[in-house]
């Protein structure tokens, strides 16, 4: 059986090793992507077990050499499976010999490697600081658009003919019934019909607070930052999806499905089954079911199947049985 292909989702890297037999001394992954490389495991076996992590020998790898922040873990198959978890490594990786991990449990037959990335930044050959390839408040905007957004931005700090107050659940805030309508088709047709928002010139938004609510404004005035963003990413979805702002919404789905663990991977679920989000939805359950990360959650199992639709239990059942192999 062949068992080289390496698995990625979100910032994970999944190896499971069908075969590992007591003469096996080495095997060797298939390449995977991770960021703006092509990376390969390898694990051998001489007194102890061996993992190595390392990136293929190529131009971007030697012109841009990664510095990678990860976690390595082990699982052993049984029902009583005990992983091997690594201390979080970091350092520059060029070649196979500048990284190995010496796994302390004994594996045999079948098992997982899952490699984590926390961070990767590209390492300055020519001196300067090391940069994240992953988002970042850097992006590249030309001189036009930088002064627009410039405009815009004092437009809603200092309230620049502001004609529209919105009520939060703790303040109010300041907005241009102009910007909200070009942004959402629901703040249009208040202001078109003859609603109690177009008499008033008020929007009541007492589902936010007003620092979510103004990170919701920074979002329509092209303002926000990425610290925002992440901060209030559950809010803005929630907004996004109640005002029809599917740019938003598509962005704040990317990023919740880019940072799945096992520490919110349940309440990720049902943040897509509740907004309709099919990619974070199949994501979610990806990572519980083919990547195994289901065992990793057991003890909070009980509680999501007391609260969750019962529609999505269901489906979550059918998944299950759908990736489930008898031993």
């Amino acid at each position: 059986m062949v068992d080289t292909k390496v698995e990625t989702i979100a910032r994970l890297a999944q190896w499971k090793i069908e075969s590992f037999g007591p003469t096996t001394a080495y095997k060797r992954s298939d390449l995977f992507k991770i960021g703006i490389w092509n990376w390969c495991l390898s694990v051998e076996r001489n007194r102890s077990m061996c993992v190595r992590l390392f990136p293929e020998p190529s131009r971007v790898s030697k012109e841009q050499p990664p510095i990678a922040r990860f976690v390595i873990r082990v699982t052993t198959s049984g029902f009583n499976r005990r992983p091997y978890i690594s201390p979080i490594h970091e350092r520059v990786l060029r070649m196979s010999d500048d990284f190995a991990c010496l796994v302390d449990i004994t594996v045999q037959g079948r098992f997982i490697i899952d490699v984590e990335f926390l961070d990767l930044k590209i390492y300055p050959i020519n001196g300067g600081e090391a940069t994240s390839i992953w988002p970042g408040d850097g992006t590249m905007k030309n001189l036009a658009t930088q002064n627009t957004l410039r405009c815009l931005s004092r437009m809603l700090d200092e309230a620049i003919h502001a004609d529209v107050t919105i009520n939060t659940a703790d303040g109010t805030l300041q907005a241009h019934k102009a910007i909200l309508s070009a942004s959402s088709p629901v703040f249009q047709s208040m202001f078109q019909h003859n609603l109690k928002e177009k008499e008033s010139s008020t929007i009541d938004i007492e589902d936010m607070t007003s620092e979510s609510c103004m990170a919701l404004l920074s979002y329509l005035y092209g303002t926000m930052n990425q610290e925002d963003f992440w901060k209030h990413r559950l809010a803005l979805l929630g907004a996004a999806n109640k005002y029809d702002i599917v740019g938003l919404k598509d962005a704040c789905e990317e990023s919740l499905l880019e940072d799945i663990n096992s520490g919110n991977v349940l309440e990720r679920l049902q943040e897509a089954w509740l907004y309709q989000l099919d990619k974070l939805k199949k994501g979610c359950l990806m990572y519980l079911l083919d990547f195994g990360k289901i065992y990793d959650v057991r003890e909070e199992m009980n509680d999501f199947f007391r609260q969750a639709d019962r529609e999505l239990v269901v489906e979550m059942f059918q998944e299950l049985l759908a990736v489930w192999k008898p031993a």
